[in-house]
C-alpha cells in the first residue's frame, strides 16, 4: 500500500492528525498545508492565551453532553480517544496540566505556547513535512489517488485529512461540496450580546458568579458566571446559551429579549434572602449592605435604577421597592441588537454533515481515502475546553485509521 498523506490545515485538529498518522504509520510520507505563514493560531490566542486543552468532566456520555452539535456522534469517537487520554499524551511528553474548580484543563505554566511547542517539537521529532502559505484550492479524486492543486501546480497523495477548522462562510465549504459532500450551513457560534444603549455597560468589567440567562419566546436557559463588557454581557452563560441558540439566534437576526436572573435564585429565595437582610441589619443603609454574590458597583446601579434612596436604612426599604428589588434581581431584562464574535477564537456551527462521515474511522462515506478531522465537521462544544478536545479525538482518529 502506498503511504502518502496530505493533512490540510495546521490548527489543533490537523497537528494532531498529522502526529497520529506517523505514530500508527511511520514508514508514512505526511505533509501538513497550512494556507497562511501561523501554525497552531488558535491554540496560541485560546483561554486569554492559556489554552483551555480539554475539560475534567468525567463519563463519556457526561463529556459529549457539552456538544450542542454532535453528542451522539462523539460518543463512539470518545471511547478511541477522551479527554483523560489527551492529558495522558500531553504529560507523557512533559506538558504538565491542571484542573481548575470549574473543570477546565490548563498547562500549569498557564502559557498557550507551552502547548504550541509541544506539538510542533512532536512533528518535528517525527519528521513531518510542514509547507506554510500553502493554500489548497482544490482536491480532484483520480483512480485511488488524490490530486491536490495549489497555486504553484499539483501534488498527488493516497490519503487526504482534511482540518481546515469552521468556516464563517458557506463558501468556504464549496470545495468539498464540489467532492459530493453536503454542508450544514455555518453560523456563529459562541458569541457575546450586544446592548447598544444600555447603561448596564458602564460596569464593564463586573461579573457575578452564577447568573441564569433565558431567551424570551425560546426555551433557551444556561447558568454560570456573567460578565459585563463595554458592548452588552459575555462569560460562560452568555456563551453557552450562544452556543445552544447559534441556529435561533440567527434566525431571529440576533435581535430579542435576554431575561438575567442575577443571583440564580427563585423568587421566594430573593424574598427570603432580603427579608433576612432587613431582619438581620434594620440600621444598615441598603447600600452598605447587598446580597451576597453582587459587587458594590452593580448593586448601587440597581439601587440607581430602581429610584430607591440607598442611603436610607434598610428598616424603611417599602414594600413596593421590595418587590421592584425582587423583579430585579430574579427577572432583569435587556434588548439584545446583535453580537460579538472574536475572530481569532471563533466558533461555527455547522460544516460537514456528520451522517457522511464514518465518525468510527474519520473517513468519508462520499469519497473513499478522505478522512475529516476538527471543526470543519458539523460539530461543535460550548465553552470550557470541549472544542479542543473534538480537535484532539477527531485527529487521533483520522490520523490512527487513514491508513489502517
Amino acid at each position: 500500500m502506498n503511504n502518502r498523506v496530505a493533512i490540510i490545515g495546521g490548527g489543533a485538529a490537523g497537528f494532531f492528525a498529522a502526529i497520529s498518522c506517523k505514530m500508527h504509520a511511520p514508514n508514512a510520507r505526511v505533509v501538513l498545508y497550512e494556507k497562511s505563514v501561523k501554525l497552531l493560531a488558535k491554540v496560541k490566542v485560546s483561554g486569554g492565551g492559556r489554552c483551555n486543552v480539554t475539560n475534567g468532566c468525567q463519563g463519556i456520555s457526561t463529556f459529549a453532553a457539552h456538544y450542542p452539535r454532535g453528542e451522539k456522534h462523539l460518543k463512539k469517537a470518545f471511547s478511541q480517544f477522551n479527554a483523560s487520554d489527551t492529558i495522558e499524551w500531553f504529560e507523557s511528553r512533559g506538558v504538565q496540566l491542571k484542573e481548575e474548580a470549574d473543570g477546565r484543563v490548563f498547562p500549569v505554566t498557564d502559557d498557550s505556547q507551552t502547548i504550541v511547542d509541544c506539538l510542533l517539537n512532536e512533528a518535528r521529532k517525527l519528521r513531518i513535512d510542514i509547507q506554510l502559505s500553502a493554500a489548497v484550492q482544490a482536491i480532484q479524486k483520480e483512480g485511488n489517488a488524490f490530486k491536490l492543486r495549489f497555486k504553484e501546480g499539483t501534488e498527488q497523495f493516497d490519503r487526504v485529512i482534511v482540518a481546515t477548522g469552521g468556516s464563517p462562510k458557506p463558501e468556504g465549504f464549496g470545495w468539498l461540496e464540489s467532492l459530493g459532500h453536503q454542508v450544514e450551513p455555518p453560523v456563529p457560534s459562541l458569541f457575546t450580546f450586544n446592548m447598544p444603549g444600555q447603561s448596564i455597560t458602564q460596569l464593564m468589567g463586573v461579573s457575578v458568579p452564577a447568573a441564569v440567562v433565558k431567551i424570551q419566546g425560546t426555551r433557551l436557559m444556561e447558568k454560570g458566571p456573567l460578565l459585563i463588557t463595554h458592548w452588552g454581557m459575555s462569560g460562560p452563560a452568555i456563551l453557552k446559551t450562544s452556543a445552544w441558540g447559534a441556529r435561533l439566534l440567527h434566525e431571529m437576526n440576533y435581535k430579542f429579549i435576554a431575561h438575567i436572573n442575577w443571583l440564580g435564585l427563585s423568587e421566594t429565595e430573593l424574598r427570603e434572602m432580603l427579608g433576612q437582610i432587613q431582619t438581620d441589619h434594620p440600621k444598615k443603609k441598603i447600600k452598605n449592605q447587598m446580597p451576597l454574590g453582587l459587587t458594590q458597583r452593580l448593586w448601587e446601579h440597581f439601587l440607581t435604577t430602581l429610584g430607591i434612596d440607598e442611603d436610607k436604612p434598610w428598616a424603611e426599604l417599602s414594600k413596593k421597592s421590595l418587590n421592584r428589588l425582587v423583579e430585579k434581581l430574579g427577572n432583569d431584562q435587556y434588548p439584545v441588537n446583535g453580537k460579538t464574535t472574536f475572530k481569532e477564537e471563533f466558533v461555527t456551527a455547522g460544516g460537514v454533515k456528520l451522517g457522511e462521515v464514518n465518525l468510527n474511522t474519520m473517513e468519508s462515506r462520499v469519497v473513499e481515502g478522505l478522512f475529516f478531522a476538527g471543526e470543519v465537521l458539523d460539530i461543535d462544544g460550548i465553552t470550557g475546553g470541549f472544542n479542543f478536545q473534538a480537535a484532539w479525538t477527531t485527529g487521533y482518529i483520522a490520523g490512527k485509521h487513514c491508513l489502517a
